[in-house]
């Protein structure tokens, strides 16, 4: 975990990232995990790369839930077009905000790089 410049020096000098990422965890977000048995299981810790991984995976579901709501409703499956245009926002909403979360790291990683040690 970097917990002062030297320690980030470190990963950098090394391009160790990808270790980096994997220990790395994200104070505050828990997430409860399902028992064998059905049962909410006691709350953990999650990677950055896992929760990155997780909301990628959302937007992507967001996105296959809005085709599917697009092809029902063009096939004749469904007349509800409040419910088609919903699922199309909400996919769309999903998509900007997975975007704007990629440039905003994007920029943070690039000013670190411009950092002087």
């Amino acid at each position: 975990m970097i917990k002062d410049v030297a320690s980030l020096n470190n990963v950098l000098k090394t391009g160790n990232t990808n270790e980096w990422m994997k220990s790395a965890e994200i104070e505050g977000d828990k997430s409860f995990g399902i028992s064998e048995l059905g049962q909410i299981a006691e709350p953990r810790n999650r990677s950055f790369s896992e929760m990155l991984s997780n909301s990628i995976l959302e937007v992507n579901n967001l996105q296959k839930e809005a085709d599917k709501a697009i092809q029902n409703l063009v096939t004749g499956k469904t007349k509800n077009i409040d419910e088609t245009m919903l699922a199309v926002e909400k996919a769309d909403i999903a998509f900007r905000s997975m975007t704007q979360i990629r440039s905003k790291v994007i920029e943070a990683y690039k000013e670190i790089m411009r950092m002087q040690l």
